[in-house]
């Protein structure tokens, strides 16, 4: 349920380890950066995901064979941890290092500037701060946003505080958003007599070297010389001390297992969105005291966190004694319109004309006592924000404990949010899928057109809960899409178990949006060879366990309030009488008629419910694997290896039926892109039976 990888609550400011092993680095060039970059980025504490950038200085020949001076600079939307050389772009420091003469230079100039001195046109656009790096004199330069640096940066005294900590040996430079201005203010502070370090306002800590390895040592030195300041200046507790205690573990996962749907549909406004839930140590310390409800309000820690965390979280207040978890809900609901309404009132004090406003919900929730629920468009965002905010976490941490915490102001942080040179970055990211952002939950997932059905849902960008009474195979079948898949144990028959399998999904993801029944049994004989446990054995099965799920389903959606799409799997059978298949077919008319039915009841809600009728489909199958292969042979007075042809044969198309066409069937009503006004439709997927014609 929740990201836990912290064991204890973190210390006011934590030191960060050196990881430079001199035996594995390379001894220099583009292949030591990328092992510098590696190991700043593999601390979060020291480098965001996606932020902070690096950058070596080499001389190297060029396509003409003359020898260039280059300057090797991190490429826009790489991380650090995870970069390799492809993602440095090549600029011809020559080139670019007069610019410092200039007076002022825009964006636009800039980015066009750097593009025509790339080494190579292919190579990534370079990075925001390019020219920061270009600027300081040193071979080897590092930009982090550490948060025992941020600590002191955030701080109301920042600059007084890091003058007594460095004394001559760094430079404060105030608050300037990255660009020309501010590089130029870098190269300029890096040049003083004895200065080694430069400190941004709100922002973070720049240093160099000679070498790699003294340019990462500086980098480390300064980190811990701010934690062993800030540990050592704090004068009270992390956010004023603990107003109450937090919610047990159970209580907690009681609370939001009944929750998190609202919240999902509360700030899902304009698109589905993926929920996740971190309860861990520090964030319970932060969401219990008694100063979150004020700090989490002043603005973000970090420039880099604004696109993915917005400039500030949605706060609910939560007193258990005296709210019931609908109270809670109504709240949160309330809330959530109100950040809508101060976002968009942001948006137009601060907007240029022809800017467009993003989406205006929050992207992280705080619930006090609770924990932290972040909100992102896919899996990848959700956790992004949940990172990002730890970090915010933890500067709000040091500086309230050595002084008061202060961040940009509403303008500030609307020129980097709407910064079309930030916004660039997220344009790098692929366009979203139809399905992205949505909860797919599959029942008899472990059988072929189950896991063809996940493949094809998975495959438009949904995460997929894979849902079976064969746990094992459930699991298997999730485990391909890795975090985006789930594996559930779930017995179709049984009301709890149903229930158990839903509260998972809910507590992994937030919710859910389509709902595919596709649990399925087959039993072949003549009427008077039926026994009453094979009748109820297809009915339990394929009648009550549609039921179950749509009931269940139903539940949870009209909790989300944000519509959803259940599809049954049903059977040609369910329009066509089967010789010598009564129990089967009955069960399957049942299910039609029941998602007919269950179309009138969601559509208020915006709930649709559809059916997909396949016929025949023996590959992958397990149930064609079973009895039934045999049964269905003999009702037709044929050899079991007949079947594929015979089914063909009497086909309009004179086709087989494979699972995956099945699963394009269900995509079809699953999409609200593809068929968004349509409920209570059956879509036949069996070549042309004649017989199952609609009437």
């Amino acid at each position: 349920m929740s990201h836990t990888t912290d064991t204890a609550a973190a210390p006011v400011a934590p030191r960060a380890d050196s990881l430079w092993n001199a035996a594995k680095a390379p001894e220099g060039g583009l292949e030591q950066l990328v092992y510098r970059s590696n190991l700043l980025g593999a601390n979060r504490a020291v480098s965001n995901f996606g932020g902070g950038n690096t950058s070596a200085k080499s001389v190297e020949t060029d396509h003409t064979g003359r020898e260039v001076a280059v300057l090797w600079v991190k490429g826009s939307g790489s991380d650090l941890a995870t970069m390799d050389a492809s993602g440095f772009t090549g600029i011809r420091l020559d080139e670019v290092r007069p610019l410092i003469e200039r007076d002022e230079m825009s964006d636009e100039q800039m980015v066009a500037y750097l593009s025509r001195s790339q080494v190579a046109p292919e190579m990534p656009r370079s990075s925001i701060e390019t020219l920061l790096h270009a600027f300081v004199d040193a071979p080897q330069v590092d930009h982090t946003h550490p948060d025992a640096i941020n600590m002191i940066a955030g701080a109301a005294n920042g600059e007084a505080l890091i003058a007594e900590l460095f004394g001559d040996e760094a430079v404060w430079v105030p608050y300037i958003r990255p660009g020309f201005t501010l590089a130029k203010q870098v190269g300029l502070a890096a040049r003083g007599e004895g200065v080694r370090f430069v400190i941004l306002a709100k922002h973070g800590l720049v240093t160099w070297g000679e070498t790699g390895a003294e340019s990462y040592a500086n980098t480390i030195e300064a980190i811990n010389r701010a934690a062993d300041f800030v540990t050592a200046r704090a004068s009270r507790g992390r956010f004023g001390g603990a107003l109450r205690a937090p919610l047990s573990s159970a209580g907690r996962e009681d609370l939001l297992a009944a929750l998190l749907p609202a919240i999902r549909g509360a700030v899902s406004s304009e698109r589905a969105k993926i929920l996740q839930v971190d309860a861990s140590p520090s964030t319970l310390e932060f969401v219990s005291s008694r100063e979150a409800a004020t700090l989490s309000q002043v603005g973000a820690a970090c420039p880099d966190h604004l696109v993915h965390t917005k400039r500030i979280p949605l706060w609910v207040s939560y007193d258990p004694a005296a709210d019931d978890v609908d109270v809670l809900a109504a709240r949160v609901a309330a809330g959530a319109e109100a950040y809508r309404e101060e976002y968009r009132a942001y948006f137009a004090e601060n907007a240029a004309s022809g800017e467009t406003i993003g989406d205006p919900d929050p992207r992280v929730v705080l619930i006090e006592g609770v924990g932290m629920i972040s909100v992102g468009t896919n899996l990848k965002g959700a956790r992004l924000a949940r990172d990002l905010y730890h970090r915010a976490i933890e500067v709000m941490g040091g500086a309230s404990a050595i002084d008061a915490f202060v961040s940009l102001t509403a303008a500030e942080s609307f020129a980097v949010e709407y910064w079309p040179l930030e916004l660039y970055k997220l344009s790098l990211a692929p366009a979203p899928r139809e399905l992205a952002g949505k909860v797919a939950f599959v029942t008899g997932a472990a059988g072929g057109i189950g896991s063809s059905i996940l493949d094809a849902l998975a495959a438009e960008g949904a995460v997929v809960v894979a849902a079976d009474i064969d746990a094992a195979g459930a699991s298997r079948t999730a485990e391909p899409f890795g975090d985006e898949g789930l594996g559930v144990s779930m017995d179709v028959t049984s009301e709890a178990a149903v229930a158990a399998a839903y509260r998972a999904v809910v507590l992994r993801y937030g919710g859910v949006d389509v709902v595919v029944s596709n649990a399925g049994i087959a039993s072949s004989a003549p009427i008077e060879e039926t026994t009453v446990a094979e009748w109820d054995r297809n009915h339990a099965i394929l009648t009550r366990g549609y039921f179950l799920v749509a009931r269940e389903a139903f539940k949870l959606l009209r909790r989300q309030a944000t519509g959803g799409s259940v599809v049954f799997v049903a059977s040609k059978n369910a329009l066509v009488a089967g010789k010598n298949a009564a129990a089967y077919s009955s069960a399957k008319a049942a299910e039609l008629h029941l998602a007919r039915c269950l179309a009138e009841e969601g559509g208020a809600a915006r709930i649709r419910v559809n059916t997909v009728n396949p016929d025949a489909v023996l590959q992958g199958s397990r149930i064609w694997g079973s009895s039934w292969r045999e049964e269905r042979a003999a009702a037709y007075d044929i050899a079991p290896d007949e079947l594929e042809d015979h089914y063909r044969a009497r086909t309009t198309l004179k086709v087989n039926i494979l699972p995956e066409d099945i699963a394009q069937a269900v995509l079809h009503f699953a999409s609200p892109v593809r068929s968004g006004k349509s409920t209570g439709n059956v879509l036949n997927v069996d070549g042309g039976v004649p017989a199952a014609y609609s009437r």
